[in-house]
């Protein structure tokens, strides 16, 4: 047998080893040999004129071994005795392949050479065979070897371990008490032909195998297959270790990989992953894309644990709304996704998405709050191959776009329209990144005109833009997209820096006071720099605060918290005026009457336009009125087109209008010419 385990060693002296000891560093370096791969190896001991060869395979052996010579380069692991004495070498060598070794069997061969250390070292200490010793002396690795019919001749202690195994007991058994039952007639037939085909490709390769402890539980380990010839008999051996570890870890990673780490649903790559399968199948696919509406007002409100517990929920209610085979997906923050395949009708998704809607109608009660979770969906179908999986996720994303500028809680499906509504939209947004810049964008005013003289008393500073193709432009063009752009806060400084530059430019030329008004920007707001920047402008241009007018839309009242009602406090008590526009025609006007810091409100051209038909339109006004002569706020009424309109505002008691039938916005030019004019006469012909 080869690579018995150590009984009773003979005795041996400085001049001779005996058979034994060389037998046993004859086995380790044709182990090393086998398990590397290499044709030679050997190990040489002592330096300069006393270095020999102790054990060889491959060659006869010579005083210091054939990877002397410089055109025979040699792989070498140094013996390193205790306190660093260096013993000699290990040395392996293949003449037909010159590359050195890689990382990891550089490390095996150090393995190795550490078993020669100590089976050196024994052999000073106790004289024993050693073999088994050393190879229980290395720590990272399990030893094993079998003969021909698979009975094992030899473990060492790490192997024992591994498979649970008392001392000594291994030996004689079966190699296949650690082969798993369902691997064992696999096993057989493949060991068979491994010992008729000796050598074997899988001599000298790492190779992960599934392994069975003595109590039946299965492990993966990490195996290299070494064989040798030794007095005409073949030997088979081993090294192993358990990379359980490993494995769990590795399959962590590409769980973390594939899968969203809150909700345990399949991540975006995994969803991108599953979509091009099925379409490069051949088959169709339906992809929908939906999103929480009103989230953001959750993470903002009730924090984050709120809002991840929120989105865990829906994680769990939400696959139940489809087939266990569909892949529903979390594709980052409150958006889902949902893969119909083989799908391409668009019927299937849109019963699907009222199934969804219907479904998401039943609250959630999380982290003791009730909520009512509103879904906007939208969806796009592809056919096949030619279609481009992340195009198809875009697709989708256009139409719950469109969902969501629809209202909200409703299902889009994706319409070739839609995508040319977003190349409009992100054309608009590039054009307006340097529209300011190129001093494309300009204020005109509108005149606000005192009932009782005619005079021009306030003009409102409304934006233009001057496109250099389209020609001049009214808000309804660019508003939102301006509203949604980086740059509007800093369009927002632009409006008040050059509506008080205005102002004082008419001071200069000889004009009475003026009241300009300005529509605020939320971003404007948010950025909160809006009290700094006024006071800066007013401050610049020498103008009283009463000169300027912040003009409040319900948007702004709407989001308005105390962060945002600071700054405004703040101007209003530095003499600023605060108007609130379009009043009466939502749900903030009569809360903002108590939280915001008003000087005025402005009645709605919607009222004004029927005014004259229309009781109710009438009743209205006079409520404002009344409200406003309680809170000591002034009125001012848009949209007057006639003469008949601003009668019968100015017996319900209103001082002031704004309207077409005083001018249109204009140019600051054509506006000082309408304030001399009406100046001069009181009234005069309208300015369109």
């Amino acid at each position: 047998m080869l690579l018995k385990t150590p009984s009773d060693a003979p005795s041996f002296d400085a001049a001779a080893r005996d058979a034994a000891s060389e037998d046993g560093l004859a086995r380790i370096t044709a182990l090393a040999a086998g398990c590397l791969g290499m044709p030679m190896a050997w190990i040489a001991v002592g330096t300069g004129r006393t270095r020999t060869v102790r054990a060889a395979y491959g060659f006869d052996g010579d005083a210091a071994g054939p990877g002397t010579a410089a055109q025979d380069p040699c792989a070498t692991a140094p013996l390193v005795g205790t306190g660093g004495r260096r013993l000699g070498d290990l040395c392996v060598m293949n003449p037909r392949a010159r590359a050195p070794l890689d990382p990891a069997r550089t490390g095996r061969l150090e393995a190795f050479a550490g078993l020669v250390v100590d089976h050196l070292e024994r052999e000073d200490r106790a004289g024993t065979d050693g073999i088994a010793r050393g190879l229980a002396g290395a720590a990272a690795y399990a030893f094993l070897a079998v003969d021909t019919a698979g009975t094992i001749t030899f473990v060492n202690r790490a192997a024992e371990i591994l498979f649970d195994y008392g001392p000594g007991t291994m030996i004689g058994q079966d190699v296949e008490i650690i082969i798993p039952p369902s691997f064992r007639k696999m096993h057989g037939e493949r060991f068979a032909g491994f010992v008729a085909r000796a050598p074997s490709r899988l001599v000298g390769r790492t190779i992960e195998i599934t392994a069975q402890r003595r109590d039946g539980a299965t492990f993966p380990i990490e195996f290299c297959l070494s064989t040798w010839h030794e007095d005409g008999r073949v030997g088979i051996g081993a090294m192993m270790r358990d990379i359980s570890e490993w494995r769990a870890r590795d399959e962590q990673l590409l769980r973390m990989a594939h899968h969203d780490s809150l909700t345990g649903l399949a991540n975006r790559a995994r969803f991108a992953e599953r979509l091009k399968a099925v379409l490069a199948e051949g088959h169709s696919a339906t992809v929908m894309l939906l999103d929480l509406d009103g989230f953001k007002e959750v993470n903002d409100s009730l924090g984050h644990a709120t809002g991840d517990a929120l989105l865990q929920s829906v994680a769990v209610r939400l696959p139940l709304c489809v087939a266990a085979d569909v892949t529903v997906a979390r594709m980052g923050g409150d958006e889902f996704a949902i893969l119909l395949g083989p799908c391409g009708d668009p019927r299937v998704a849109a019963a699907t998405a009222a199934r969804i809607l219907d479904v998401f109608q039943a609250t959630f009660q999380v982290s003791g709050h009730t909520f009512h979770v509103g879904l906007s969906l939208g969806a796009a179908v592809g056919h096949g191959p030619e279609t481009d999986a992340e195009t198809l996720i875009a697709d989708a994303d256009l139409a719950l776009y469109q969902a969501k500028r629809d209202g909200r809680r409703c299902f889009r499906l994706f319409e070739p329209a839609m995508r040319a509504a977003v190349i409009a939209r992100r054309t608009l947004h590039d054009e307006l990144s340097h529209a300011l810049a190129a001093g494309e964008l300009v204020l005109h005013y509108q005149p606000q005109v005192a009932f009782d003289t005619g005079r021009v008393v306030g003009a409102e500073a409304l934006l233009r833009w001057v496109h250099p193709r389209r020609g001049l432009l009214l808000p309804g063009a660019f508003l939102s997209a301006l509203e949604a752009h980086p740059m509007a806060a800093g369009i927002g400084r632009w409006i008040i820096e050059e509506a008080c530059r205005q102002a004082a430019q008419w001071r200069a030329a000889g004009h009475p006071p003026l009241r300009v008004a300005v529509n605020l920007f939320a971003a404007h707001l948010q950025a909160g720099t809006l009290a700094e920047d006024v006071m800066r402008s007013l401050a610049r241009y020498r103008l009283a605060p009463a000169t300027l007018e912040l003009e409040v839309t319900e948007r702004i009242a709407l989001q308005a918290d105390d962060a945002v009602l600071e700054p405004i406090r703040a101007l209003h008590a530095h003499g600023v005026a605060v108007a609130f526009d379009d009043f009466g025609t939502g749900y903030a006007s009569l809360s903002s009457l108590k939280r915001f810091p008003l000087t005025r409100l402005k009645i709605d051209r919607s009222f004004v336009r029927d005014v004259l038909t229309d009781r109710h339109d009438a009743e209205i006004i006079r409520a404002i009125l009344g409200m406003a002569q309680s809170f000591g706020l002034e009125v001012i009424a848009e949209g007057i087109e006639g003469p008949d309109q601003e009668a019968i505002l100015r017996a319900m008691g209103c001082h002031e209008g704004q309207g077409y039938l005083y001018g249109k916005a204009m140019p600051p030019n054509a506006l000082a010419a309408l304030i001399r004019a009406r100046g001069a006469s009181g009234r005069c012909a309208n300015v369109a």
